[in-house]
């Protein structure tokens, strides 16, 4: 039986546990490092070059991060908490899994059994964070420890791995209180994501639904708002597809239908091409710079306090 956390009402960040109160405005997806076989030449891989990203996304009104990369993807504990501590970014590293695209194809995370990935994640979250699956070790103790779990789905599919990881990332949260995210190619697949985190004892109301604004149907947003989840808006910037004002409109018109406290909302750039501190645009501040005032001017001041700062805040605290 795996024993449950000690105690729960806190925001977990690589810099240590913190009230839910102190992140102030909160960017709830980024990566400062990420390798993936399906961005060859892309990697996040320049702590000095994160660091500055992370500063102008402070300059540009964030105080809070959730660096999204789970097990196996090039994540940094240490470096993470160091690019914290020199920008004054709160920083709340992930731990868990992503879609089976973004691993080779002999990956251990990708046939390892629920137990395993469960003590895997349960380490990140309570030890130390590490990258392989191993137990802890005693080096663990002194590395910084992950605040969110995560599961990456395909389109339209949950397959055998993404299966067992949620089961996994079930056992986890079960343990311990600690908030879920779960990927959705194009914002599929939500309602049945939600059913199956549930069968794993993960309630709606813990799971943020990361790219649902790459369907940006309200209708559809509400209905998983009336369900409890939150709704994880990351797609600014991204004018090949929609543009900004498509995901404005939207983001305003399911607070409208009733959405209003569970909105969320990141910028999800993660590739050099894109990062200014490497050399690309739009950068990280975009989404303060940018975008953030189009929401406000739209759905006003109150909107913009609930998503950046009470949503994300309640959905990052740990709860048993």
């Amino acid at each position: 039986m795996i024993e449950t956390a000690a105690r729960s009402g806190f925001v977990r960040t690589v810099t240590g546990d913190v009230e839910a109160a102190a992140l102030g405005a909160v960017d709830y997806h980024e990566h400062l490092f990420q390798r993936s076989p399906l961005l060859p030449g892309d990697d996040l891989d320049d702590e000095a070059a994160s660091l500055r990203e992370a500063v102008l996304l402070r300059r540009s009104g964030f105080t809070a991060m959730v660096d999204a990369t789970p097990l196996g993807l090039g994540r940094r504990p240490d470096a993470i908490r160091r690019i914290a501590e020199e920008s004054g970014v709160s920083v709340v590293m992930t731990t868990g899994v992503h879609r089976r695209e973004h691993y080779a194809s002999d990956d251990p995370l990708l046939t390892a059994d629920v137990d395993v990935l469960a003590r895997a994640f349960l380490r990140d979250l309570r030890d130390g964070a590490e990258e392989g699956l191993d137990a802890a070790t005693p080096e663990a103790a002194g590395r910084p420890r992950a605040g969110v779990l995560k599961v990456g789905l395909g389109y339209w599919r949950i397959d055998a791995a993404a299966r067992r990881a949620i089961e996994a990332v079930g056992s986890a949260h079960r343990a311990t209180g600690a908030p879920v995210m779960v990927h959705l190619e194009h914002g599929s697949a939500a309602h049945e994501a939600l059913d199956a985190l549930d069968e794993a004892g993960v309630g709606a109301d813990r799971v943020a639904l990361a790219h649902i604004d790459r369907n940006p149907d309200p209708g559809l947003h509400a209905e998983l708002a009336a369900r409890g989840s939150y709704l994880g808006y990351d797609g600014p910037a991204r004018s090949r597809e929609w543009p900004d004002s498509a995901l404005v409109d939207c983001l305003v018109e399911t607070a409208r239908r009733g959405g209003a406290t569970r909105i969320l909302l990141g910028g999800d750039v993660a590739r050099r091409s894109r990062y200014v501190a490497y050399g690309g645009m739009p950068g990280l501040a975009y989404l303060g710079d940018r975008f953030v005032p189009r929401v406000r001017a739209a759905g006003g001041p109150e909107l913009i306090a609930a998503v950046l700062g009470t949503n994300p805040a309640t959905w990052l605290t740990w709860r048993i």
